[in-house]
C-alpha cells in the first residue's frame, strides 16, 4: 500500500515543540512601509457629472430658445422665453443625465431639478419682494419724524420730513394685543380638547378648524361687521377690528397647537393617570409643560399672519389720521390698512410713505418669525438660565424643609419596619 506524504510547517512538524506564546507576542513586528494620510470619503449625492450636465443643459436651452425667438420663430414675450427656455432645460438635463445612469436615476434626476428650481423660484420671488418695498421705501424710513408722528399735519403736498406712522403702529399693537387675549386661551384649550378628548365631536370640530384655515379674510371682516357692527349697533373701532384678526388667527393657532400636542408621548399621560391624576391635571401639568416651546412657537405664527391682514381690518376699523388709544370707540388703524391708503394716493410722498409702512410691517413680521425660531428651536426638556434659577432655588427650599423636618422629628431617619401578619 502507498504511504500519503504530508506537509508540515516549520515549528509544527514531528519532533518540534511549539512556539510558547510569550515568544510569539514579544516578537519584533514586519516592517511597515510609510503611513499614508487618509482621505476623507465625501457622503454628498452631488458629482461633477451632476453639475457639468446641470450647467450645459442650461446654457443649451439659453442658445437653442435665442434661436427661436430671434431667428427661426416670431415668438415674442419675457414670460413665453422663460417657459420655453426652462423646459428645453429639463428636456436636455434628461437626455445628457441619461448617458451614465439608467431609467430610475433619470427619474430621480429630473424630479430633484424640478423641485430645486422651484425652490429658487419661490426664494427669488420673496427676496424680490422684500428688497423692492425696502427699496422704494427708503427715502420714508430715512426720516425719524415717520416713526413718531401720526399724519394730523400731513397734507398730500407735504415732504416727508412732517408726518408719520406712530397711530397705525400703535394701533397694530393694541388691535394684536386684543386678538391675542382672545386667541391663546380659546386656542390652546381647542387644541387640548382635540387631543384629550376623542370623540366625533372632536373630529367635528377638528374638520371646521381645517376648513377655517383656508377662509379667505374678506369673509372674515364680513362676518364681524354683519354680527357686530350691524346687528350689534358697534361702532368702527380697534376691538371690532381686533374681533376680525382673531377670526383669522384662530384656526392657524388651533391647528399648529394641535399638531404640537400630538408629538406629547403617550406614554407620558399614561405615568400621570397611573398616579391617580385626573384628565385635567395632566393635561395642565404634563401636556402643556411637555409642549410649552411648540405652542408658543405656534402662537406667535398665527400673530404674524393677524398682524398683516387687510380686508378684516378695512370693513371693521374704520380710518383715521389721527393717534387713537382707545379700541372701544372711534377708528383706529393698522399698518396694513395705512400701506393699502398711502399708496392709493397720486403723490410720490404718500407713495413713499406706504412703501415705507410696508417695510415696517415686514420687520415687524420678521421679529416675530425669528422669535418663533428661537423659541421652538429649544428642545423638549431643555430649560432657560431663568428656569434652571428657579428649579435650583425650588431645590434647596425642599432640602432645608426635609433637614428641619429631620431636626424636630417630623421626618424619622429609621427604616420603616414591615408589619407583622396573623396567621389564622
Amino acid at each position: 500500500m502507498g504511504t500519503l506524504a504530508t506537509e508540515s510547517t516549520p515549528g509544527t512538524g514531528p519532533g518540534t515543540e511549539p512556539k510558547a506564546a510569550a515568544d510569539v507576542a514579544t516578537s519584533p513586528p514586519a516592517a511597515v512601509g510609510p503611513k499614508r494620510p487618509e482621505t476623507r470619503r465625501s457622503t454628498s449625492g452631488l458629482r461633477a457629472t451632476d453639475v457639468y450636465a446641470c450647467v450645459g443643459a442650461a446654457a443649451a436651452s439659453l442658445s437653442i430658445t435665442g434661436l427661436l425667438y430671434t431667428r427661426l420663430t416670431g415668438f415674442s414675450g419675457f414670460l413665453g422665453f422663460v417657459v420655453t427656455a426652462y423646459a428645453v432645460f429639463i428636456g436636455l438635463y434628461a437626455l445628457l443625465v441619461s448617458f451614465d445612469e439608467d431609467g430610475p436615476a433619470v427619474r430621480d434626476r429630473i424630479v430633484s431639478a424640478v423641485v430645486h428650481s422651484m425652490g429658487l423660484l419661490l426664494m427669488t420671488a420673496l427676496v424680490f419682494v422684500v428688497v423692492y418695498t425696502l427699496w422704494e421705501g427708503r427715502r420714508a424710513l430715512w426720516h425719524l419724524n415717520f416713526f413718531i408722528e401720526d399724519m394730523v399735519l400731513a397734507g398730500p403736498l407735504q415732504p416727508l420730513t412732517v408726518g408719520g406712522i406712530r397711530h397705525a403702529f400703535i394701533g397694530t399693537l393694541i388691535q394684536i394685543a386684543l386678538a391675542l387675549a382672545i386667541t391663546v386661551p380659546a386656542g390652546l384649550l381647542c387644541a387640548v380638547f382635540l387631543n384629550e378628548v376623542p370623540g366625533r365631536y372632536s373630529r367635528l370640530v377638528r374638520t371646521i378648524v381645517e376648513a377655517m384655515t383656508a377662509l379667505p379674510s374678506i369673509v372674515a371682516g364680513l362676518f364681524i361687521y354683519a354680527l357686530a357692527i350691524v346687528a350689534l349697533g358697534m361702532e368702527k373701532s380697534g376691538f371690532a377690528a381686533s374681533l376680525a384678526i382673531t377670526v383669522m388667527m384662530l384656526p392657524i393657532v388651533i391647528r399648529a397647537a394641535d399638531v404640537v400636542i400630538r408629538l406629547v408621548p403617550g406614554t407620558l399621560r399614561e405615568a400621570s393617570y397611573a398616579l391617580g391624576a385626573p384628565r385635567w391635571r395632566t393635561a395642565w401639568h404634563v401636556v402643556l409643560p411637555t409642549a410649552r416651546s411648540g405652542l408658543t412657537t405656534s402662537v406667535i405664527l398665527g400673530t404674524a399672519r393677524g398682524i398683516g391682514e387687510t380686508s378684516p381690518v378695512l370693513l371693521t376699523a374704520g380710518f383715521t389720521t389721527a393717534t387713537n388709544l382707545d379700541p372701544l370707540s372711534a377708528p383706529m388703524v393698522s399698518l396694513p390698512l395705512a400701506t393699502f391708503q398711502l399708496v392709493k394716493s397720486p403723490e410720490q410722498a404718500f407713495i413713499d410713505r406706504g412703501f415705507g409702512t410696508a417695510a415696517t410691517l415686514l420687520g415687524l413680521v420678521l421679529v416675530l418669525f425669528v422669535i418663533a425660531r428661537v423659541i421652538g428651536g429649544r428642545g423638549p426638556g431643555r430649560l432657560t438660565r431663568r428656569q434652571l434659577h428657579r428649579r435650583v432655588l425650588g431645590s434647596r427650599k425642599d432640602l432645608h424643609r426635609i433637614e428641619s423636618g429631620r431636626r424636630t422629628g417630623r421626618f424619622s431617619t429609621a427604616p420603616a419596619q414591615e408589619p407583622t401578619r396573623r396567621h389564622p
